[in-house]
C-alpha cells in the first residue's frame, strides 16, 4: 500500500487505475517501474478488458516494446494511409509477434505455423491484438485463369478492412513485398466492398533487416508492415508435458464454433 500511495499520490478516483481490480494493480506496481510504461498497459487493460491472467500474459511477453515502442516497427502505413486509418494500423503492428504457444520449433515450416495457427485460433487471435475477425486460410483468389492463395486473410473491425498475413519461414527478402504487393491489389478489387477503407500487409518472417525492409517498402503502393515472429528455440520439459492434445485442440475448436 505504501508503494502505491507513493507511485499514485493523487485522489485515486481522478485516476485511471482506479478502475482496475486490486490484484491488476498489485501485478503491475511489482512488475512495471517505468510509469509511462505502467499507464500504457492500464489503459491497453481498461481497452482490452484484460483479466489478470491476460495482462500477467502480456507482461511476461513485453507487449509494450513489442507494440508501442515505434521506433521497432517497419511499415509504410504513415505515407500509404490516411489519418487516423494510418496511426491505428501502425498501433496494431508489433515486433516480433510470439507463437510460442504453438508450441513449435524455430526451424518449423511456413505450412506448420499456419496449421498450429489455425488450431490455436483463439490465442493468436489474441497475440494479432484486438479486433481481428479471421476468414480464412490459403484463401484462394482467382484471377483469369490462374489461382493463388493468401496464406491468412482477416478482417479488422476496427479499421474497417481486409487484413493480409503472409508467413516467411526465412529471413525477409524485397521479393516478399512485392508477392504481398500483389495480393492486396487482387484482394481490394476482387473483395473490398465500396464502403471499406484500403487493405493492409503484415509481411511476418524468421528475422528482418530492418533498413532492407525500409527499402522494399519504400515505392510499394499498397499499405504494408513487415515484422518477425518468434517460436521456440527448445522446448522446455515442463511445457513440453502440459502442451495440448488431440482431444483438447478438437475440444478448443467445438467450443469455438458453437
Amino acid at each position: 500500500m505504501r508503494i502505491f500511495a507513493s507511485k499514485y499520490p493523487n485522489p485515486i478516483g481522478q485516476q485511471l487505475v482506479a478502475q482496475l481490480p486490486w490484484g491488476h494493480i498489485l501485478l503491475l506496481i511489482q512488475k512495471v517501474n517505468n510509469t509511462e510504461e505502467r499507464n500504457w498497459y492500464i489503459e491497453q487493460t481498461i481497452q482490452h478488458g484484460w483479466s489478470r491472467s491476460s495482462l500477467q500474459h502480456q507482461l511476461k511477453h513485453a507487449l509494450y516494446e513489442r507494440q508501442a515502442v515505434e521506433q521497432q516497427k517497419t511499415s509504410n502505413f504513415p505515407a500509404k494511409l490516411p489519418e487516423p486509418q494510418s496511426s491505428l494500423a501502425q498501433a496494431m503492428l508489433k515486433n516480433p509477434y510470439n507463437f510460442d504457444f504453438l508450441g513449435l520449433h524455430d526451424d518449423a515450416l511456413e505450412r506448420d505455423i499456419e496449421h498450429a495457427s489455425i488450431s490455436h485460433i483463439t490465442k493468436f487471435l489474441l497475440e494479432l491484438g484486438k479486433g481481428f475477425a479471421f476468414v480464412g486460410s490459403q484463401f484462394p483468389i482467382r484471377i483469369d485463369s490462374e489461382e493463388f492463395f493468401i496464406d491468412m486473410l482477416f478482417y479488422h473491425l476496427h479499421l474497417r478492412c481486409y487484413v493480409v498475413i503472409e508467413l516467411k519461414a526465412t529471413k525477409f527478402k524485397p521479393e516478399h513485398a512485392g508477392q504481398l504487393n500483389f495480393y492486396l491489389s487482387a484482394v481490394d478489387d476482387l473483395l473490398r466492398h465500396k464502403d471499406d477503407a484500403p487493405s493492409i500487409g503484415i509481411l511476418l518472417c524468421k528475422s528482418r533487416n530492418k533498413t532492407i525492409a525500409e527499402y522494399a517498402l519504400k515505392n510499394i503502393e499498397k499499405p504494408i508492415g513487415v515484422s518477425e515472429y518468434q517460436l521456440l528455440d527448445v522446448l522446455p520439459n515442463e511445457l513440453e508435458n502440459s502442451l495440448p492434445s488431440i482431444e483438447e485442440i478438437e475440444a478448443e475448436l467445438n467450443d469455438e464454433n458453437l
